[in-house]
């Protein structure tokens, strides 16, 4: 039980990642430390770590899980037929165990080590076809190990199991890994210690008696009884606290931002309610480290999955001043619900103690030498027509697909290692995708706006009809659809991403090399070996009902 609510509301049951930590600021150790979210890992690039996850989470989930949807399911129950049995009870055999392992998102790591959907394990032993661990360990543990070999950045941690990720990640299992380079020249340019801090941005939903709330009844509950297409809450949740402020002092901080968010995206502004003033600040750096350059801003939306590393000056302010952490983003993202200004809309406020803080230091006009021309990877040897697919129940979204196939047909996505590909995303869909890949960092190439609804008749009706389809679909050409001209990545987003807006009507066109970042020809590992990556929507509801397929690295 951890204290969300502000003293005084009840404390709310939750699960967390427990283990032996210390002071970030003191190096004080703070003995076994239990909490959600998880503790921040501090890596060293060049320094590689082994971390052993044990799931000893022996109680039945304390949300619905729904086995119509292809999930773990450890005790091979098999999927029900209707009439479904309301939740609760739900079905007992599905409740319990409950399959866990955890993804570094973001890493650049061997899959044996990646925590994919399949590598789940249960505390009583029972293990997922991709079960695999580098080290020697027990039934419900798994050792994996981090090479920290790419550039300094935010990653983070949290649940990937098949089917259930959206409620193990609810249920408070995330975190923190920030990868550090000694040899790193921007570093002392930037705030550290108590003026560089992590954020994660969490929607959730509250009970009277401090318990999370779930949904328990989906929009089709004669396909699938509990999945819902996203989950958004009407509660902000900032590092474990509920709309927490912070005092700061006058000076500059750099801010680690991640949307851990089921579902909701974030328009994100530093509001000071005062004077109506919006502060304006820098974007140094997003999914894989720092951008080509430093990117002015007002306003930042991000996804979930999404890093965004920035830094705000509070030096110009009075002693007493109130900063609001604004949200103006629509849910769902782009075309739904405005953010209502008295709960969603505000994410955390800032405090100015009056103290004097870190001066802002003069940054290269150039942050990332290796991005000095953007996109910087080379012309790509392969390029991939991919389709996102809504298909529609009687009561709405009942899946979503990714080039229309479901996560159990053949592998169609082959890359070879070291080649750079082209992937041309097509969205006739009604929401903005976070799509994101495993093992690699991609860069934005444009955006272009197409015919998607003529596209998407055209495509289906070139594979025979409405999918899913077992084999890969055919490509459609692109072009003779597009409209008006591409749209280049802006300055926020000319980095290394490995999560990307995919926005409704248009296609977006990425660039992969499947080989490290640096541009060194192999990983320090072999990238061809266990059971493979995926690639996924990280709207996490969307990802436990199909929006999520595996690929495979080849020589």
């Amino acid at each position: 039980s951890q204290q969300i609510l502000p003293p005084g509301f009840p404390m709310t049951p939750v699960w967390g990642y427990g283990g032996t930590a210390r002071d970030a600021l003191t190096g004080a150790p703070l003995g076994y430390v239990r909490s959600s979210p998880g503790a921040s890992f501090e890596a060293v690039r060049g320094l590689p770590n082994c971390v052993k996850w044990i799931n000893n989470v022996r109680s039945p989930h304390m949300f619905p899980v729904d086995p119509t949807l292809h999930w773990a399911d450890p005790n091979d129950f098999g999927m029900p037929m209707p009439p479904f049995t309301p939740y609760p009870p739900g079905y007992p055999e599905a409740q319990s165990p409950v399959p866990l392992v955890t993804h570094l998102h973001g890493s650049e790591v061997q899959s044996t080590s990646d925590g994919g959907p399949d590598a789940w394990f249960t505390w009583n032993g029972i293990q997922g076809p991709g079960y695999s661990t580098e080290k020697k360990a027990k039934a419900n543990e798994a050792v994996f190990r981090y090479p920290n070999a790419q550039p300094a950045t935010t990653l983070w941690y949290h649940d990937h199991a098949l089917g259930v990720t959206r409620i193990n990640v609810m249920s408070g299992l995330a975190g923190f890994y920030l990868l550090r380079d000694p040899a790193d020249p921007i570093a002392p340019l930037l705030p550290r210690g108590k003026y560089e801090m992590p954020i994660v941005i969490q929607d959730r939903t509250f009970n009277a008696d401090g318990t999370m709330w779930f949904p328990t009844e989906g929009l089709n509950p004669d396909d699938h009884p509990y999945w819902m297409p996203e989950f958004f809450g009407d509660t902000i949740m900032v590092n474990g606290k509920v709309w927490p402020n912070l005092n700061v002092d006058n000076g500059q901080y750099r801010f680690r931002l991640l949307d851990g968010s089921n579902a909701r995206f974030y328009t994100l502004s530093f509001r000071v309610p005062a004077t109506g003033q919006r502060l304006p600040f820098v974007q140094i750096g997003s999914d894989g480290g720092y951008l080509r350059s430093h990117a002015w801003l007002t306003e930042l939306t991000f996804a979930p999955g999404e890093r965004a590393d920035v830094l705000v000056d509070f030096s110009g302010l009075p002693a007493g001043t109130k900063v609001i952490l604004d949200n103006r983003a629509k849910a769902p993202f782009p075309h739904g619900t405005p953010a209502n200004p008295r709960t969603v809309g505000q994410i955390m406020q800032f405090t100015v103690t009056g103290n004097p803080g870190p001066t802002p230091a003069a940054l290269p006009a150039i942050l990332n030498p290796d991005l000095a021309a953007f996109p910087s990877l080379p012309s790509p040897t392969k390029s991939r027509t991919l389709v996102l697919v809504e298909v529609m129940g009687p009561g709405g979204p009942l899946e979503i697909l990714l080039n229309g196939q479901k996560w159990h047909a053949p592998v169609s996505e082959t890359p070879t290692l070291g080649t750079t590909e082209e992937w041309v995303i097509v969205n006739p869909t009604a929401d903005t995708h976070p799509i994101h890949l495993h093992l690699v960092q991609f860069q934005l190439v444009s955006r272009q706006k197409v015919q998607a609804a003529q596209y998407d008749a055209d495509w289906m009706m070139m594979n025979g009809g409405m999918p899913p389809y077992y084999e890969e679909p055919m490509e459609r050409e692109v072009g003779p659809y597009l409209v008006g001209n591409p749209m280049p990545a802006p300055p926020e987003e000319q980095g290394w991403k490995d999560t990307l807006k995919m926005h409704p009507g248009e296609v977006t066109v990425i660039r992969v090399r499947f080989a490290p970042i640096d541009g060194t020809p192999s990983y320090p590992f072999d990238a061809t070996v266990g059971p493979g990556y995926v690639w996924h929507c990280h709207i996490l509801d969307h990802e436990d009902n199909e929006m999520m397929r595996p690929y495979i690295v080849t020589r």
